[in-house]
């Protein structure tokens, strides 16, 4: 089955991540911090919040206001209510538009990157993320400013061989407008250890971006090299994504990679969210791989983000 190890020596080159990852996670405002900035709190009278108690209750209302007793909201089930300040853990402002039917959709925490390929939507400065794929690639991603990503990894069975295996992925976007984003990026992978000469592999690409965090669609460009040899044909992809309820979501990632002619990857799955983890399931296929596996080579990874 000549697929699969195409497969294996390709994808290497089609994954992409990061180099540095640690930051922690904090709220908008504390308990002690509401009881001491009266201007932030009377800004925000009128927008909606999310408190978290320090019991992991969670209750969500129109904020109105605050006294020495605690924070006044006007819940949709139980009217106002008063939440002691010593009773509060974090709150959170809610963006009216990440409402659905009276039910709060947090913002999809992986938007910057499809399964493997990046979409032209970034990480926030201060903002991070790992990624593990297959329990064996390991990923990091840092946002260096709301436009620039910082990213690299390793894989671990070549680096418990004694030839290490790494990539580094930078990556910049800007918007166009409130529907388009536009950026590039790099993809640089190498070995350590080899005795060959050997100056790395990779692939250098633009993207460009439809769409918003949630439902979206980007179709990508780029140019493969080995050592300081590029090809003469560029690398195509069409990715999107659309998700289909608070937790769950769609992704695919479909490539066209010069061959002899162009050899054709598409992949289907389902991604699970979290407000800071997503879990993909999915699955790469065409029409040698369908051959001897009908639903295609089973994919899989997690993403944790920090930051903000």
């Amino acid at each position: 089955m000549k697929a699969i190890p195409y497969l294996a020596a390709r994808l290497p080159q089609l994954l992409g991540r990061l180099l540095l990852c640690a930051f922690f996670l904090t709220g908008i405002a504390t308990g002690a911090q509401a009881q001491t900035d009266t201007t932030l709190t009377q800004s925000v009278v009128g927008k909606r919040w999310i408190v978290e108690t320090r019991d992991g209750s969670v209750i969500q209302g129109i904020f109105l206001g605050q006294t020495d007793g605690g924070i006044r909201l006007q819940t949709d089930s139980a009217g106002e209510v008063l939440i002691p300040h010593t009773q509060i853990k974090s709150t959170k402002i809610v963006d009216d538009s990440r409402m659905r039917n009276g039910e709060y959709w947090f913002e999809n925490p992986n938007a910057t990157r499809y399964l493997f390929s990046p979409s032209a939507f970034s990480l926030k400065k201060g903002e991070a993320y790992y990624q593990n794929t297959y329990l064996l690639l390991n990923s990091f991603n840092v946002g260096l400013t709301d436009n620039i990503t910082m990213g690299g990894g390793f894989e671990l069975i070549s680096t418990f061989s004694g030839t290490p295996a790494f990539y580094i992925t930078p990556k910049a976007t800007f918007g166009i407008n409130d529907k388009w984003r536009a950026g590039g990026g790099l993809l640089y992978m190498n070995v350590i250890g080899l005795e060959e000469d050997f100056s790395g592999l990779g692939i250098g690409y633009g993207i460009v971006t439809y769409g918003n965090t949630d439902d979206n669609v980007t179709l990508g460009v780029g140019y493969g090299f080995v050592d300081d040899e590029f090809s003469k044909r560029p690398v195509l992809n069409l990715s999107g994504m659309k998700r289909i309820s608070r937790r769950v979501g769609l992704v695919s990632e479909n490539w066209l990679v010069p061959s002899d002619g162009y050899y054709g990857l598409i992949s289907y799955g389902v991604r699970f969210m979290g407000e800071r983890l997503t879990v993909d399931l999915a699955f790469i296929n065409n029409g040698d791989i369908a051959e001897s596996i009908a639903i295609g080579v089973p994919y899989v990874d997690f993403v944790i983000k920090f930051g903000k």
